[in-house]
Order: C-alpha cells, then structure tokens, then sequence
C-alpha cells in the first residue's frame, strides 16, 4: 500500500497539531485526504493546505457524524479524541473519558458499514502505569494489567481494545500506535495548558536576562520525546506494514532526557542569561517516561532521525514567529500585549 495516489485517506482530528502534519504528508505522497474536524481549536493549522484537502465539519461522537465521515473513505487515521495538557489529563475526568470512548465506537463501528480496508488509532503512552516509575522505557506489554492514572488513558485502552476486537471480527484491519512525547511547531502555546516543550520555550522567549523559567517538580523527571514530522513517518509505516489489531509503541528513546536538561538546551538556544526556578507543589506526571523501541524497529524496520537538539530549535523559532505574530496582532488592535 506504498502508493497512496490511489487511497481515499480519513483524518480524524486532522485540524490538530499531529493531525494537520500527518494531513499535510499524506497530502504530499498523493493521497486524496478528507479531514473530520469539529474545529474546537480552529482551522489555522490546516489554511496552508485547506484547498488540496476535503473538510467534513461532523460531531465524531454521534454516530451520524462518524457515517457521514467514513463514507467514500479507503483508510482511516483515527487521531480525534479529548486532549490537553497535564492540568487537563490530571482534573478531567468525564470529559477525558466520554467523549473519546464514544468516538473510537462510532468511528469502528461505521468503519465496518462503510467497509473500511485499514483502521489505524492513535493510542497514547498515558495508557501505562503509573507504579512503573522505577523504568525508564515502557515495552507494549507492560501496560497490562491495565491501571493508568487518567480517565484520558482509560479511554485509549478501551480503544487499543475495541480495536484489536473489531480486527477479530470484522473485515477491518486495524492497529494502535502508542505515542509518546510528540512535539513539534503548531502546538498549543496556552501557559495554562500547554505541554512542557512549547510551555518552556514561551518562557524562554518572554523572559529577560537574569530572569528564571519555572518547572514542575524537581525536574528529574525524564521523558523521550518524539519530533513531529517522525511521528506522522511512523504512523504511516504502521499503516502500511501492520494490521493485526495489536498496539505498537511509537516514540524515541535514543536520546532520553530530564526536564531540567531539557530546560537547560531551550535556555541555551534562547542565548539569554536564565536560571530554572522548581515548583514542587504542580503536578509532575510520571518519573520515567519512554518507549522501548523494539518491537518498533523489528515490525516496521523504522526508527525516527530527528535529533532533540534540532527540533528544539524548530519549535523555538516556530514559537518566536508566532508570539511575535501575536503581539503585533495586539498592538495593531489596540490591546494589552
């Protein structure tokens, strides 16, 4: 399935960070692609590419929507679900887990009216335990028992679930990917409810010399972050090549870091003079966080090739544009900067 000129391709949650860059590749490699978006956060990340893409503006929770969306489709990326930083993760509770769960039943369910050929959902790493802190890289098969510390991971494994049934019983092929730390340009920059790399970087570009950039907890807490643009690679090898109904982990491990090392590179690349001020009361996540790679690398023959360092520097200068977009927007209305 390499040539995708010929594929009617769905994007659930496509007006989305990682779903406009994966609509933007599929777009590239030839595939007519259709965008299921209830546009809660807006179409801007979609206006580059917004005449070469069909837009199905449905509610993905109703079954009605999930039909209308499926229809005339060939393959389908199922990104849409109720997301948010850590404030949101760790405080919502129905809505980190109804909304998701009634997406993943409609969007299978009409998959299989609409005889979908592949199904690929967008599980997360939120789906492992949280009593597993002593580990650094999470292998698939540590997330059961299931016990994650969110509703929102509740929800992925109900899909991660729900999918690998739909497998056995439908024609459906299907396969969950489990993400881990994405981050890119096009993430939300909200302080309130921002993740930690784009979080970091607007403190870096707003503060001054001598100033400190605050993080939560001790900044010992260690994560693998996986750039964007490998992201949308991996999700589309795993289309190809994987249809089992079984969950992969996509993430990177190869260069595992500490929030206060990871602090200290976005410091470095803003070239100002800056200290890290801790918060021990926030909220911190899990101590340990990374995908162990292996069955990746041995099921899909991949592995991701942007270095830490330099998609850094793209979401820095991604972010500097836009807050200064922002600021010139204010002053040219006549606002508070």
């Amino acid at each position: 399935m390499t040539d995708w000129g010929n594929q009617t391709v769905l994007v659930t949650g496509g007006a989305g960070f990682i779903g406009s860059f994966l609509t933007e590749e599929l777009n590239s490699r030839g595939a007519d692609v259709v965008v299921a978006d209830n546009f809660s956060k807006g179409h801007d990340k979609l206006e580059h590419i917004a005449d070469d893409v069909e837009i199905r503006p449905v509610d993905l929770t109703t079954h009605k929507g999930c039909i209308e969306a499926t229809e005339g489709i060939d393959h389908v990326f199922h990104l849409a679900a109720s997301v948010g930083g850590i404030h949101y993760i760790q405080r919502e509770n129905i809505g980190g887990l109804t909304p998701s769960v009634l997406m993943n039943q409609h969007m299978l369910e009409t998959a299989r009216i609409n005889d979908i050929d592949r199904f690929l959902f967008a599980s997360s790493a939120c789906i492992y335990r949280q009593e597993h802190d002593d580990l650094n890289k999470f292998s698939e098969d540590q997330a059961i028992p299931a016990n994650p510390h969110s509703t929102y991971g509740w929800a992925k494994i109900l899909g991660e679930v729900a999918c690998d049934a739909y497998h056995e019983d439908s024609e459906v092929q299907t396969s969950s990917v489990r993400i881990f730390n994405a981050y890119g340009p096009r993430e939300n920059l909200d302080p309130d409810s921002s993740h930690v790399i784009p979080s970091l970087c607007r403190k870096a570009i707003e503060a001054e010399d001598g100033d400190s950039i605050e993080l939560f907890g001790d900044g010992t807490q260690e994560r693998g972050f996986i750039y964007v643009t490998d992201l949308v690679d991996g999700m589309i090898e795993t289309m190809e090549k994987k249809s089992d109904g079984e969950p992969i982990n996509l993430g990177n491990s190869k260069e595992v870091v500490s929030m206060n090392e990871l602090a200290e590179k976005i410091i470095e690349i803003s070239g100002k003079d800056l200290s890290i001020e801790h918060d021990l009361s926030m909220p911190t996540g899990t101590d340990k966080y990374a995908a162990d790679m292996t069955k990746m690398k041995a099921e899909l023959d991949w592995e991701p090739s942007v270095k830490l360092e330099d998609g850094l520097e793209r979401v820095y200068e991604w972010a500097e544009k836009e807050l200064e977009g922002t600021k010139q927007a204010a002053v040219a209305d006549g606002g508070d900067i």
